[in-house]
């Protein structure tokens, strides 16, 4: 009986040896991607976690310390708050609006023509360069073109003798805003909009068209379902660029403070009325909310999209 326990031990042992190495080396790899993401967590932690939280804390607490609902209830009662979030709302629904049919189209364009050429490329990174052109930059670009004294006022106005741009205080307002937005919200459409395009297959339209289909069915029934989650999920994004955008209004507008990230700026530096730093801590927050709430969408509608995009 002895022997007979004793002979199968190794075969045992022998069999044990590679599993369990395989599994510890399971383990390391697994400590190891753990391990890889640890600058990651850092980094999310220390500028997205850390300053959201300090944002939360102090709307809901006064200049020393104490609990107060009063910062977040001006979100509600303030009317100068309520109009400029009012009307950052406006300037992204139509930035998000006009930048998305926009760069549809030139996204289809692109989309049309050849896959590898030089065209296709150098529009790919010009759109990549111009979906962040903004803040001083861009202000100061329509600035010198359309402002009172721009190139195109003074060439309209001395040159062709056209009063079309000579009154150049619609750059300065929500109007003048809308299409300074417009400009970087196009190519960023077309970046994350394209490879939606690309994911359209030549044999579903070939397939529609065998069966008789006319191209504006195969739009209507096949091209159009399957682009719409991805369009949609676009709008969102140019939404949330627009709605949490600052530099470009801040250099465009200094006075009246009409959009609701230009308010955030007026709290934290008021020169006039102080201690209002929490307060702009409580519109900061009221921006993260509408942010997340349509991050969430936007994660949402990606998710199927993707199952079109391969």
């Amino acid at each position: 009986m002895t022997d007979s326990v004793g002979a199968a031990t190794p075969p045992t042992a022998q069999a044990s040896g590679p599993t369990s190495g395989r599994a510890g080396s399971r383990r390391l790899r697994g400590a190891g991607n753990y391990l890889a993401l640890i600058p990651f967590h850092a980094y999310v932690g220390v500028f997205l976690i850390l300053p959201t939280l300090v944002v939360a804390v102090g709307a809901f607490t006064t200049a020393k310390g104490a609990f107060t609902l009063d910062n977040v209830s001006r979100l509600f009662t303030d009317d100068t708050l309520v109009n400029a979030l009012t009307r950052s709302i406006q300037l992204a629904v139509a930035t998000a609006i006009a930048g998305a049919i926009l760069g549809a189209v030139l996204a289809w364009a692109v989309v049309r023509g050849d896959p590898n050429g030089l065209l296709r490329q150098v529009v790919i990174a010009a759109s990549g360069v111009l979906a962040q052109f903004g803040g001083v930059m861009l202000a100061f670009a329509f600035l010198a073109t359309f402002g009172f004294n721009g190139l195109a006022t003074l060439f309209l106005r001395d040159t062709l003798h056209v009063d079309l741009l000579t009154d150049a205080s619609w750059l300065y307002s929500l109007a003048g805003l809308v299409v300074v937005y417009t400009y970087f919200q196009i190519p960023l459409m077309l970046i994350v909009f394209l490879p939606s395009l690309d994911g359209l297959r030549q044999e579903w339209f070939d397939a529609s068209a065998s069966l008789g289909g006319s191209p504006w069915s195969f739009w209507r029934n096949i091209g159009g379902p399957i682009l719409a989650p991805a369009f949609l999920g676009s709008l969102l994004l140019l939404f949330t660029n627009a709605f949490s955008a600052y530099a470009t209004a801040a250099a465009l507008i200094s006075q009246g403070s009409p959009i609701i990230t230009l308010q955030i700026a007026d709290a934290m530096q008021s020169e006039v009325v102080l201690g209002q730093e929490n307060v702009g801590k409580a519109i900061a927050l009221g921006m993260i909310l509408v942010v997340s709430l349509a991050m969430l969408l936007y994660a949402f509608i990606q998710r199927r999209a993707s199952r079109w995009v391969r």
